[in-house]
C-alpha cells in the first residue's frame, strides 16, 4: 500500500515551506514515527515524521525546494515493514532483519561524504568532488562551496584555496576570507515585517523611567515562597504583564489595530512576549493574560523560551496578539526604540535595570531604575494617549499593589 506524506495545515498567514534535509533517502527502511525531514516556514520549523512503518518509495520535494499546505512531499510504501523489537515476555522468535539499501558503488573511505544536495550539483555539472575546495574544518564540501566553483569555473577565474593559518596573520597573503550563509525563512521573515511596518505604519516611541526598586524588594521578599510553592521563578515579566493589561484597560485605543479605513477594538488581551532564539526573533502569544496569574505567566513564559531554543513553538502559538513586550534589558541593552508587530499599534520595550543618581524630596538618592519605550502607530494613537499608557505601566511598577487592586 502507497501512503502519501503530506505537508500539514498551514496557517493562513504561512504561504508555503522550505524543505530542510532529508533524513531519509528513497529505498531506505522506516519505523513509524521517523524524522524523515523538516519544514522551515516563515514561523516555526515543523518535523516531519513518518505516519506509518515501511520503505520511503520516493520523494517529491527535494532539499532546498518550497511546499505548498498539503502539497505531497513524499511517498511509503507500507507493504516493506521495518523489524520491530519482540516483546521481553514473547516467544516468538524475532524476525531476521531487513538489510538497509545500500549504493551499488560504496564511496572510498579517503572520501568525505556529500549531503543530497551537493551531490545532486557534481553530478548536473559533471565535477569531481576532489577538485572543489573546502572551506569549513571538517573538510566537508557544502552547496555554497559547490556553487561559487562552478561561478568561477563559468567566469575562467580559479577558485580561492582554503584559508590557511597564515592568512590570518598576514592579510595580503590572498584573498581576504569570507563567508556567505543563506537567510532562513525566519529570517527573511522578520526583515520583511520590519521593514514594512516601517514603511507602512506611522511609528514614534515615547520614553519614561521606573524605579524598580518595590518589584525588587516585593521579589525579595516572596522568591523563596513563591518558587515553593508554584514550581517557578518569580520574574519582572509577571508584573509587567499585569501592568500592561491594566494600561490597555484603561486606554483601549493601544490594544486596537487598523483594517483597511477601519479601528478595530479587541476586548480581550493576548499579549506577544519576544523571545530570541538561534534562528532569530519570534513572538509566542500569550492568551487571555487578564485572566492569568503571576505563576501562571511566569511559567508560560519559561516554556516559550525553551520551545523556541528548541524550535518546538507550534503555528497557533506564534498567531494572533494584541500587544507585544520585548525585554531587551536581559542583553543589556539600557535603551532601544522597539519597531510594532503589525497588525499590532504598540509595543513595550523593557531594559536593562540600572543603578543611578534620582532625585526624591531634594535629595540624591541610588535606585535601581530602568527605562522603557513604548512604540505606536501615530495614525490611530495621539501622543496623549500613549504617554498616559507609559506613565500607568511605570505607575503600576512602582507601586505594586494597584495592580491588586485595579486602580
Amino acid at each position: 500500500m502507497l501512503l502519501e506524506v503530506k505537508v500539514p495545515v498551514l496557517a493562513e498567514s504561512i504561504a508555503d515551506a522550505r524543505v530542510l534535509e532529508w533524513h531519509k533517502q528513497p529505498g531506505d527502511r522506516l519505523g513509524r514515527g521517523e524524522h524523515l525531514t523538516d519544514l522551515e516556514t516563515d514561523k516555526v520549523t515543523l518535523e516531519i515524521t513518518a505516519p506509518e512503518a515501511g520503505m520511503l518509495k520516493e520523494v517529491y520535494k527535494k532539499t532546498g525546494e518550497t511546499a505548498l499546505s498539503q502539497e505531497v512531499l513524499a511517498v511509503i510504501d507500507t507493504a516493506h515493514q521495518v523489524e520491530q523489537p519482540a516483546d521481553k515476555g514473547s516467544s516468538t522468535p524475532k524476525p531476521a532483519a531487513v538489510p538497509r539499501r545500500v549504493s551499488e558503488e560504496a564511496p572510498s573511505e579517503d572520501v568525505t561524504p556529500l549531503s543530497p544536495a551537493v551531490r545532486r550539483l557534481v553530478t548536473e555539472h559533471a565535477l569531481d568532488p576532489k577538485t572543489i575546495p573546502a572551506r569549513a574544518k571538517s573538510g566537508r564540501i557544502t552547496k555554497q562551496d559547490v556553487l561559487t566553483y562552478i561561478e568561477a569555473k563559468d567566469t575562467g577565474l580559479v577558485p580561492p584555496p582554503a584559508r590557511q593559518k597564515d592568512a590570518l596573520a598576514d592579510p595580503d597573503a590572498g584573498q581576504r576570507p569570507t563567508k556567505r550563509v543563506a537567510m532562513s525563512r525566519l529570517r527573511l521573515r522578520v526583515a520583511e515585517r520590519l521593514l514594512a511596518a516601517q514603511r507602512e505604519n506611522a511609528i514614534l516611541t515615547t520614553f519614561n523611567e521606573i524605579n524598580m526598586q518595590p518589584i525588587m524588594a516585593l521579589r525579595e521578599r516572596y522568591r523563596a515562597a513563591f518558587e515553593s510553592r508554584h514550581g517557578a521563578r518569580l520574574g519582572f515579566m509577571g508584573f509587567f504583564c499585569k501592568a500592561a493589561v491594566s494600561a490597555l484597560k484603561k486606554f483601549p485605543i493601544v490594544n486596537a489595530s487598523i483594517d483597511g479605513s477601519d479601528v478595530v477594538y479587541h476586548d480581550y488581551y493576548d499579549l506577544g512576549i519576544a523571545v530570541s532564539s538561534e534562528r532569530g526573533l519570534v513572538v509566542p502569544v500569550l492568551r487571555d493574560v487578564d485572566r492569568l496569574g503571576f505563576a501562571q505567566i511566569e511559567i508560560a513564559v519559561k516554556e516559550f523560551a525553551d520551545k523556541a531554543r528548541d524550535a518546538k513553538l507550534g503555528i497557533d502559538e506564534l498567531s494572533g496578539g494584541t500587544f507585544t513586550i520585548t525585554n531587551g534589558g536581559v542583553f543589556g541593552s539600557l535603551l532601544s526604540t522597539p519597531i510594532i508587530n503589525p497588525p499590532q499599534s504598540a509595543i513595550l520595550g523593557m531594559h536593562r535595570i540600572q543603578d543611578r543618581p534620582v532625585a526624591e524630596e531634594g535629595q540624591v538618592v541610588i535606585r535601581s531604575m530602568m527605562y522603557v519605550a513604548l512604540s505606536y502607530d501615530h495614525r490611530i494613537i495621539d501622543g496623549r494617549e500613549a504617554v498616559q499608557f507609559l506613565v500607568t505601566i511605570k505607575q503600576h511598577i512602582e507601586d505594586p499593589a494597584r495592580i491588586l487592586i485595579e486602580v
